[in-house]
């Protein structure tokens, strides 16, 4: 007689233990997903989490970007799921990250190249070199890269400007562009927006005065340094287009002062007057070459909207408030001088 083959208690037991690592299975495989959909960043309500991606950028760059930022909870987390994901850092520019935002989220973002526009804003520049520098502050672009082209004569005449007015192509402002756009793609945008801003109202105002609008903007660079004062700069304005007009010197205090390339100076003396610089408008009549810096719009449109008066004169007011007074006449301007030297004298006499 056969003896009876019992499988029940093995197969329990066999059946048991797959149950609980199917289960553990189930739950680490949930636990590691969860870590993938799960927010896994933090971002203050009054704070922008940007991320900045070069050529040269790896992941470990990017997570110390995050972890500098203090908006990664678990950087492992992202690191692990980069790797699983197949995710290589094949997409420059900047990402922004946002409050509550999953690995999955930001990974599918960056694999993508869905990067955000940052704002970039130019103005307050007085030489090719510090706006390279000012560009390559603030965007992917080479500093050397952007000199370059700044001086290049060829790359410039595609713009319609040369290595003395290009200054004058930059508008003060703020736009919005990619990080990573392109040197050529960046000179594109510049002058789309000066043509922009050189609209038809402006081009006529310029066309009655006699100017061009690069020569506008070279006189707006003028009156830009002469004040600060937005009252006077149509004055200012105006009191050079007179001299113009006559073919008298401009004998401008800022051109000499460019000229000199000291940009400390607070009195122009007789040794800078006699620099030889086409800049120098003491030494030779008419404009400069280009702007001596990047004019402000309210300096372009004081320009264009001139006060029509007889000043061919001006003189630091004696209030020493950075105002003005003007003169039609050389004996009226002299009495204009010596109340602000008086008033000077008398101020540096005071005890401190």
């Amino acid at each position: 007689m056969c003896a009876k083959l019992n499988f029940g208690n093995n197969t329990k037991k066999l059946l048991i233990s797959l149950l609980c690592f199917s289960f553990v299975a189930l739950v680490t495989i949930g636990i590691q997903y969860y870590a993938f959909i799960a927010p896994n960043f933090s971002v203050p309500a009054n704070q922008k989490a940007l991320l900045y991606i070069a050529d040269t950028t790896t992941i470990d760059d990017i997570i110390m970007q995050m972890e500098e930022g203090k908006w990664i909870r678990n950087s492992t987390s992202f690191k692990n799921w980069a790797k699983r994901k197949n995710y290589t850092v094949n997409h420059t520019g900047c990402y922004e990250i946002q409050d509550g935002m999953s690995n999955k989220k930001l990974i599918s973002i960056l694999a993508s190249g869905l990067q955000k526009p940052v704002r970039f804003t130019i103005n307050n520049i007085r030489t090719k070199t510090r706006l390279a520098s000012s560009i390559s502050n603030q965007l992917m672009l080479d500093s050397m890269e952007i000199m370059k082209l700044l001086c290049d004569t060829a790359f410039l005449g595609t713009y319609n400007v040369d290595t003395y007015t290009v200054i004058g192509l930059f508008i003060p402002n703020t736009y919005e562009l990619y990080w990573n756009i392109p040197a050529k793609r960046f000179f594109d945008r510049i002058y789309s927006e000066y043509n922009h801003f050189w609209n038809e109202n402006r081009r006529a105002k310029a066309k009655v005065i006699g100017l061009t609008p690069m020569e506008v903007s070279t006189l707006a660079s003028i009156v830009e340094e002469e004040t600060n004062i937005k009252k006077d700069k149509p004055i200012i304005a105006g009191l050079y287009l007179n001299r113009l007009k006559i073919g008298m010197p401009l004998q401008a205090c800022p051109t000499a002062k460019f000229a000199s390339g000291d940009f400390s100076l607070t009195r122009i003396l007789e040794e800078h007057t006699k620099i030889d610089s086409p800049y120098n408008t003491y030494k030779y009549k008419g404009l400069p070459p280009g702007p001596i810096r990047m004019p402000s719009i309210e300096s372009i449109d004081a320009v264009l909207n001139y006060q029509k008066s007889n000043y061919l004169y001006m003189c630091a007011k004696e209030t020493l408030n950075g105002e003005h007074n003007f003169a039609s006449t050389l004996s009226q301007h002299q009495q204009n001088s010596r109340r602000y030297y008086q008033a000077l004298k008398k101020a540096q006499q005071k005890p401190k």
